[in-house]
């Protein structure tokens, strides 16, 4: 009994992976990290983990909440390069910055979704101990993450995910732009 309702919980009813899906993101989250690399950017992983997150959409979800990610690390780079240069590691600063950046993207009407990636990179930016200026920092995760999105996106316009519902008419929406595949 246990075993069954486990099972129910884990398998997919309506949305199960696929193989191509995986090759789809295998690819996209190999040619981002090969992107970062040629660039010669040290944290590449961001790029590999940008991607991976933007291929578990298809295009029509993944660009909105694209544009906020890369609205939020934008934000989130500025204030931790900034802040980090003159306060690093200072744990008051980081908690003023965290509600700074809240106050910034209220009064830039986005989502909560920017201000999440934009506190995110702030984190990575002013807490994780390293040699190189903030602002250096700061760029490279900019870039980093960029790129990632760039390359999961384009992927995604090139080699759509294919959905079970095709449209039934003309003027019908396609709903690989606007249903959400997990």
């Amino acid at each position: 009994m246990v075993f069954e309702r486990f099972r129910q919980l884990v398998v997919s009813q309506e949305n199960p992976s696929t193989l191509k899906h995986s090759l789809r993101t295998a690819v996209a989250a190999v040619v981002s990290l090969l992107v970062a690399r040629l660039f010669r950017l040290p944290e590449t992983y961001w790029a590999a983990i940008s991607t991976l997150i933007v291929m578990q959409s298809n295009l029509g979800a993944a660009l909105p909440v694209s544009a906020q990610r890369f609205i939020g690390t934008a934000v989130g780079a500025c204030f931790g390069g900034f802040v980090g240069t003159y306060l690093p590691g200072n744990v008051a600063a980081f908690g003023v910055a965290v509600f700074a950046i809240g106050v910034v993207c209220a009064a830039l009407k986005v989502e909560r979704a920017a201000y999440r990636y934009a506190t995110i990179t702030l984190a990575v930016v002013m807490l994780v101990p390293r040699i190189a200026n903030e602002w250096v920092v700061a760029m490279h995760r900019f870039f980093e993450v960029s790129i990632g999105i760039g390359v999961g996106l384009a992927l995604s316009a090139v080699w759509p995910e294919q959905t079970s519902v095709p449209a039934t008419k003309i003027d019908d929406p396609m709903p690989a732009l606007h249903a959400e595949e997990g």
